[in-house]
């Protein structure tokens, strides 16, 4: 119990998938929205968070009145993203043709991963920070006997203090679970060692404010292999920041669930490079791959496309779709040392 909270009431959202909805995962919903509770928090679904998959899919429109509620909303102090997906952009239309996201936006937390990269794009579009890292259904609602503990501290950190101080390495590191199952309730992931940060190249120290996310999704904004109109629409909106707006910034690259490729991973880096995002930067983030699949081969692009040997890159980063993970800060000025081990956040 944290009965000092910073964050009292949480709305939650289904801004990519509807499975929160489903009846397959109620009874992961309801670990979830106990270890909530233990925390003192009053939580609110969104009136079209549980409609399932299929009215979730159908209806962005719905998904983008949602958010817009929950920044309207007075006695909402944080927004957390109930999973990822892979269509959040289609949202585009309905918060940004009017206005309706500027008008509507304020400054409260607003916490999510993976698909929802995009959201976080549209909020940095908006002058809203934003945190990166977790969602309710693969964070909150982990089937072990508890949180996995580093993803815990972080995710306390956050709604007691209402911001995230330093991020260090986790000293383990968990595979994939395969099974999602009532039967599953309880048994703990077997950890694994972990390495720590990892500086592939460049000066061991720098700074900058961190903004990026799941390569994959960020591919998608120049690629329409996923959805033919996503490219078109991001630039109808401006989604993606000029590389001018990179200037000084910290890019953050994690790799989704779906193990991309070494030949796609190369592709978003090129594609990335060819904007100019790598002339612009700081220094490059990446997380651990999930299960460390082609981490050998991520970081032998990272340097090889980038090919700018003054550039930082720090690699293994407990960010994302890797299991544990940290809660990242976007727009906040942050210090990173790779010799101590640490990123520090701060005006």
């Amino acid at each position: 119990m944290c009965p000092m909270n910073a964050v009292n009431r949480i709305a939650i959202v289904s801004l990519s998938s509807g499975i929160l909805g489903e009846s397959f995962v109620r009874f992961e919903v309801e670990i979830g929205l106990r270890r909530l509770k233990e925390y003192g928090l009053n939580v609110k679904f969104t009136p079209n968070a549980l409609k399932g998959m299929e009215y979730v899919k159908a209806h962005p429109e719905k998904r983008a009145e949602d958010l817009l509620e929950a920044f309207r909303d007075p006695e909402i102090d944080m927004i957390l993203c109930a999973i990822g997906g892979d269509d959040t952009y289609r949202l585009l239309p309905y918060l940004f043709e009017h206005n309706e996201l500027s008008e509507a936006a304020a400054n409260k937390i607003f916490l999510g991963f993976s698909d929802t990269t995009i959201n976080h794009l549209m909020l940095h579009k908006v002058g809203i920070r934003t945190y990166y890292g977790q969602a309710f259904l693969p964070d909150l609602c982990e089937l072990g006997p508890e949180m996995h503990p580093y993803t815990r501290k972080y995710f306390e950190e956050l709604i007691t203090t209402g911001g995230i101080r330093e991020i260090r390495p986790s000293d383990v590191w968990y595979g994939e679970r395969e099974m999602f199952s009532p039967d599953q309730v309880g048994k703990a992931l077997i950890p694994r060692p972990n390495q720590g940060f990892e500086l592939l190249q460049g000066p061991a120290r720098f700074s900058g404010k961190i903004l990026g996310g799941c390569i994959d999704t960020l591919y998608d904004v120049f690629c329409g292999d996923r959805y033919a109109d996503m490219p078109e629409m991001c630039r109808k909106y401006h989604l993606f920041p000029e590389a001018h707006e990179w200037e000084g910034k910290i890019l953050l690259l994690e790799s989704s669930e779906e193990k991309p490729s070494p030949e796609k991973y190369r592709k978003a880096l090129e594609q990335l490079k060819g904007i100019g995002v790598f002339d612009a930067v700081n220094g490059v983030l990446a997380g651990k791959p999930m299960d460390e699949t082609y981490a050998g081969e991520y970081k032998k692009l990272l340097t090889e496309v980038i090919s700018r040997p003054d550039l930082p890159i720090l690699f293994n980063l407990n960010i994302g779709h890797a299991m544990p993970r940290c809660i990242m800060p976007f727009g906040i000025e942050a210090s990173v040392d790779a010799e101590q081990q640490v990123i520090r956040f701060g005006e």
